[in-house]
């Protein structure tokens, strides 16, 4: 069996902060950059990287954008664009659920931002063509618009759809707010699996799968085409958040998916950084251990674009 692999980081905004100001000889000498090619040298790890295209305020008045990124380090991400890829996230961290209910034009808006500094700074050729947006749900009208800017296949969420009982309660976070705001007909709430059980209750839009519609997919390299939108609905990250376990556990976690056709793991950026409030110092060691372990069990690792025929 070909068996394939799949990367990729959220939230990521603050490798590219570090490149502007400290003006390395090169984008590896960044920490967070050298460890990921540490682990493609050693391991053949790719990786995608999900880009906000500013800096939150939510951390504090020093603002940075992508539009600050200087473009004399192009060549060097061309040369690297067959395992390091750059695509769109969302704007900024915050609001959570930014595009559960966006009209076209605002994912349009944030989408051609994102992908013309990508360009600009990095080359057409490391713009990747998946997409896993923020916190997940994106309306109909937004993935139209990701189809439209060039999108071939995207994250989904699955489960069964419930109705929302108007009890903002019945969400963490004032969530319900999420919800609610601009609502459309598509937006609803599911169950959420998975170790975070802070965020159990979810909300999901129109990319999203029934449970039969994933389990026909899942753990192979099959997608969906949604019939409404033509776009291609993929399951990312049915593996382990690497920023949800320890080292120590994550061997053991990854090993049941060791067998399967298709793999994908993903973690977000901000844990590797000793400033961040929930910092990991053994961020590092697990970027390490997971690409040393689909490696030895015969996983060669792909982007999701390269699920689609």
């Amino acid at each position: 069996m070909n068996k394939k692999a799949f990367f990729f980081i959220d939230d990521v905004i603050w490798a590219f902060r570090d490149i502007t100001r400290q003006k390395p000889n090169s984008i590896f000498d960044q920490p967070f950059l050298k460890l990921l090619k540490e682990a493609h040298d050693k391991y053949g790890m790719k990786v995608q990287l999900n880009l906000f295209y500013q800096t939150d305020f939510f951390y504090g008045h020093d603002e940075y954008s992508l539009a600050e990124m200087p473009d004399s380090y192009k060549p060097e991400w061309e040369a690297n664009s067959d395992w390091l890829k750059l695509a769109f996230h969302a704007r900024q961290e915050f609001p959570d659920y930014p595009y559960v209910n966006a009209t076209y034009e605002d994912v349009k808006y944030d989408f051609d931002k994102i992908k013309k500094e990508v360009i600009r700074f990095a080359g057409e050729n490391t713009f990747a063509t998946g997409v896993i947006p923020h916190w997940m749900p994106m309306s109909k009208a937004g993935v139209e618009a990701l189809r439209d800017g060039g999108i071939k296949i995207m994250a989904v969420s699955h489960g069964e759809r419930r109705d929302y009982d108007g009890n903002p309660e019945s969400l963490p976070y004032g969530h319900s707010f999420r919800l609610l705001h601009n609502r459309q007909p598509e937006t609803t709430l599911y169950t959420r699996g998975g170790r975070n059980t802070a965020i159990a209750r979810s909300i999901c839009s129109h990319n999203h799968l029934s449970t039969e519609e994933w389990e026909s997919i899942l753990h192979t390299t099959k997608y969906i085409t949604d019939k409404e939108t033509g776009m291609n609905f993929c399951q990312f990250g049915n593996g382990p958040c690497l920023n949800l376990v320890t080292i120590d556990e994550l061997k053991d976690l990854m090993m049941p998916f060791m067998n399967n056709e298709y793999f994908s793991y993903a973690t977000h950026e901000q844990y590797f950084y000793n400033d961040y409030f929930a910092y990991q110092s053994d961020y590092p060691a697990k970027i390490l251990e997971a690409a040393k372990v689909a490696s030895e069990n015969g996983y060669e690792f792909i982007f999701a674009e390269d699920l689609v025929d």
